[in-house]
């Protein structure tokens, strides 16, 4: 249920010329119409998909540290 009340509130810019202060005027708004528990299930999704994305491109484990003799 939570995910269909996500996807019902995307929304899209659309501007003429880049203007950095709408994009962030339009990001705050987006965020701050959703509540508490919306942003942490977003913030979940995305780690999930950067962690995928990550494995797909060969990253899965941390680079080991290696002690010189």
């Amino acid at each position: 249920m939570e995910k269909e009340q996500y996807q019902k509130r995307k929304r899209i810019l659309i501007l003429n010329k880049a203007d950095a202060k709408k994009e962030r005027d339009f990001e705050l708004d987006y965020l701050l119409s959703l509540s508490l528990k919306q942003r942490f299930l977003m913030m979940e999704a995305k780690s999930r998909e950067m962690k995928s994305l990550l494995a797909e491109d060969g990253h899965r484990e941390t680079s080991a540290i290696i002690k010189r003799k």
